[in-house]
């Protein structure tokens, strides 16, 4: 059985295990330098067998930069943020860096205490979530010095490179959609909405578009909870036992759409001519319903694949990008939902 080291392994441990020098062990090490296929793989497998894991931290007090792109999100548990992570990752792969992620649960105070921890490490870039931070949030990642993107969304000012969305665009698209249909009694359900900045900007740029339609919403109802099954059945049921009247029903994400279209088949009733309804996101996952539910692609994974290449980019040739916005377009899929025009 191997016993656990009592000391660091070191470059001298794999050169002794490998048979060769120390400094051909950190050339195939880091990937550089002219080395033969052979004498790569016996390294590889001396440290692969010795558990050798090499410090880059040595490396950085040269650079003051480590290998890491710091990630952070406001959620793991949104059905959203994976398919983000997974378009990152793909992309730094073929890379040096590693994408290390921070949770914020949507709270400006986390974002702040996860930001300061992160870049404390001195990573070579930051991949955050949304354009709306606090004022020490803003300080930190302006004084930086290195790549900063913000992803999501592009309805106002980056700090540095936003690749994302106009979530006003795409209310007004959805409600443009819906008053095309012919509904006219609409009522909305939203999470998170004070601090979901995004929903919030989609509700903006939905309710407009309705007002110069002449259409008001005839209800609305906000909670504070995750995107929960349970929650849309609930909150439907008495959204319509409050106003039986409506015809149609926005939510604010895919996830408590497919609550209120559960509820609806439940009661019985005929969607879409009688209600129609639709949410945000466009969450394969979903396609097991009975019915697709009228939906909006947010162009996750394209926004992670785009926010990684900037940052591998700019690490790669030192160019700076800097004020640049990708505004990515979203596509509005009717589903079963959303009557045909």
């Amino acid at each position: 059985m191997q016993t656990r080291s009592k000391r660091p392994l070191t470059l001298r441990d794999v050169s002794e295990a490998s048979g060769v020098s120390e400094m051909t062990v950190s050339r195939v090490l880091r990937n550089k330098g002219d080395v033969s296929a052979v004498t790569r793989e016996k390294v590889r497998e001396a440290a692969r067998r010795l558990g050798y894991v090499p410090n880059k931290i040595a490396g950085a007090l040269a650079s003051q930069r480590v290998n890491l792109v710091a990630v952070i999100i406001p959620s793991l548990g949104n059905m959203v943020f994976p398919e983000v992570l997974s378009g990152i990752s793909e992309v730094l792969e073929d890379t040096d860096l590693q994408p290390v992620v921070g949770v914020t649960d949507y709270q400006p105070e986390k974002e702040e205490k996860v930001l300061f921890e992160m870049l404390s490490w001195r990573p070579s870039g930051v991949i955050i979530a949304g354009l709306e931070h606090s004022e020490a949030s803003r300080a930190m990642l302006l004084q930086a010095g290195i790549p900063v993107v913000e992803i999501m969304d592009t309805d106002g000012e980056p700090i540095d490179t936003a690749v994302g969305i106009s979530h006003r665009r795409a209310g007004r698209m959805m409600a443009e959609a819906i008053v095309e249909a012919g509904y006219k009694r609409i009522g909305f359900m939203g999470t998170k909405m004070p601090l979901d900045h995004r929903a919030r900007k989609r509700f903006e740029g939905f309710t407009q578009t309705l007002a110069k339609n002449g259409i008001e919403i005839a209800d609305q109802e906000f909670y504070s909870g995750g995107s929960a099954l349970a929650k849309g059945r609930e909150m439907t049921e008495a959204m319509l036992k409050r106003t039986p009247d409506l015809d149609f029903l926005y939510f604010s994400n895919d996830m408590i759409g497919a609550g209120g279209l559960l509820y609806l088949q439940e009661q019985g009733i005929d969607i879409p001519n009688k209600i129609g309804l639709a949410g945000f996101n466009g969450v394969e996952l979903l396609e097991g319903l009975p019915k697709r539910l009228a939906s909006m692609d947010a162009c996750r994974l394209e926004i992670g694949q785009t926010a990684a290449r900037i940052v591998a980019a700019r690490n790669a040739d030192g160019a700076s990008d800097e004020g640049q916005v990708v505004d990515l377009s979203p596509t509005l899929s009717r589903g079963d939902t959303l009557r045909k025009i």
